[in-house]
């Protein structure tokens, strides 16, 4: 009669020496994220204001301005190719 054999044991990830394997990411990383989030919320803050007290007057020239239209956009693209240089980003590993 063929023999049982024991069900295989899911091993538990190996911790590295100093980092408990808990966060999905490394402290550079969230760093990085952080950079890249601060990154957007400049953006968006470039891309706030253009009204005017009068609601019967439109400005063009303040709504349409190269600041909102083209800088802004910019700079939040930016902000997120940093977030995903942060979450693609491996770690060094240590030998």
């Amino acid at each position: 009669m063929a023999t049982k054999q024991p069900a295989k044991k899911t091993a538990a990830l190996p911790e590295k020496k100093g980092h408990p394997t808990l966060f999905l990411f490394r402290k550079e990383n969230y760093l990085i994220m952080l950079a890249g989030l601060a990154v957007i919320i400049i953006g968006y803050a470039l891309m706030v204001g253009g009204g005017s007290s009068d609601p019967n007057k439109f400005n063009p020239d303040e709504v349409y301005s190269f600041r909102r239209i083209t800088l802004a956009p910019i700079v939040i693209i930016i902000g997120l190719l940093i977030e995903i240089y942060a979450i693609m980003r491996r770690p060094k590993t240590e030998e």
